[in-house]
């Protein structure tokens, strides 16, 4: 198919089905991905070439550098100690269940690590979206949800450089674990203290040529040039994407050109990122890792609602059925998860097969959240 018609019909399936998806009050990004299946394995329409996977790639890197953009430090801040430790749980116990399980499944150990990685990221867009239209998002439960799931996906962002700094040491050991954690905290602090001063003073400077959205494009330039940078020590270009919207979020710049940022990603880059994780998963592969799948899945759901339950327990500030809403609002993935699992896939690390479970996983876990939601939230 010619490459410009190509384009055409991904946008196009991943308007049409993401407008689908919000008819049913699942997010947009679930239809863009199911879109993918349809016109991918199913029907067979669109394979991804060479180009696709550059804008994918790209669609990748714009997805990171906005959740940076969105972060709000000092809310981070303020949100406390509670969050903190409910994101953690919920980010420890995934990853490492999902870990023990995919050994015992037999996969190498790099393998079960990413398919623990996959688990660990929340969707924060569609838990907003449902306390919401409850009405509970201001709630104690609801502002714990929230916040915990912004701070979850820092976290989980973090461990994805990690575990690819890991895949290409190839090592797996406690030592070499806590060696690369410490690698990468130095790495965000030196890139925020050293870099802020930096991009301030370069978009000062370039708010003074005038020419055409010359703001919006060096701000491009420099989310390019923090993932190049990250790439240069091991660890993945998102990374390096997502800490420059960190710091530019800061500037007063970046309110200008947000907007501008986001029309550019959601017109063209992050659909054809969504809609390409759906066409590169072969949904037939599912009939060779059937159970483990379905396993998989549970896991998802029940390490989430046990990490982050036990989590808010363990800060005294909640009851037992506070703690098992804020449990069940943490357990859709979306975004992050998928990001996690094409990296293993690109690195060769996913097979069909367990690429398939991992984005089955996030699939299943954005549609029972919703009526889980709801159940918890109306026993009081």
């Amino acid at each position: 198919m010619n490459i410009f018609l190509k384009i055409a019909v991904i946008l196009l399936s991943a308007r049409f089905c993401g407008y689908l998806a919000t008819r049913v009050k699942l997010p947009e990004a679930f239809g863009a991905l199911l879109g993918g299946v349809i016109i991918g394995p199913i029907l067979g329409i669109v394979e991804l070439s060479g180009e696709i996977r550059i804008l994918a790639d790209l669609g990748v890197v714009f997805l990171l550098f906005l959740a940076g953009l969105e972060t709000n430090v000092e809310e981070l801040r303020r949100v406390g100690i509670p969050s903190f430790v409910i994101a953690s749980a919920g980010v420890i116990v995934p990853l490492f269940v999902g870990y023990w399980i995919s050994l015992l499944y037999g996969y190498p150990k790099i393998t079960a690590l990413f398919l623990g990685g996959t688990l660990t990221a929340t969707s924060v867009g569609l838990t907003t979206s449902i306390l919401l239209e409850m009405k509970k998002l201001h709630t104690k439960e609801g502002t714990a949800i929230l916040a915990s799931a912004i701070i979850d996906d820092v976290l989980g962002i973090m461990v994805l450089a990690i575990i690819i700094a890991i895949k290409k040491s190839g090592h797996v050991s406690l030592k070499e674990l806590s060696f690369l954690s410490g690698e990468v905290g130095v790495y965000f602090l030196l890139s925020y203290l050293l870099g802020s001063p930096l991009i301030k003073k370069t978009l000062k400077l370039m708010e003074k040529l005038d020419l055409p959205e010359v703001l919006t494009s060096v701000i491009i330039a420099l989310m390019l040039i923090f993932a190049y940078l990250a790439e240069g020590i091991k660890i993945a270009a998102i990374t390096g994407a997502y800490l420059a919207g960190l710091i530019i979020s800061k500037t007063p710049e970046a309110r200008r050109v947000e907007d501008k940022i986001n029309t550019l990603a959601f017109s063209l880059f992050v659909p054809t990122f969504l809609v390409g994780i759906g066409a590169s998963t072969n949904i037939y592969s599912l009939s060779k890792t059937g159970a483990f799948t379905i396993i998989y899945f549970i896991i998802a759901v029940l390490t989430k609602i046990a990490g982050c339950g036990v989590g808010a327990l363990i800060t005294k500030s909640f009851t037992f059925k506070e703690a098992l809403k804020i449990g069940v609002g943490m357990i859709p993935r979306m975004e992050v998860g998928l990001v996690i699992a094409n990296m293993a896939l690109l690195e060769g690390i996913f097979d069909d097969s367990a690429f398939a479970t991992a984005v089955t996983m996030t699939l299943l876990t954005t549609i029972i959240t919703p009526p889980l939601l709801k159940w918890t939230f109306s026993k009081g």
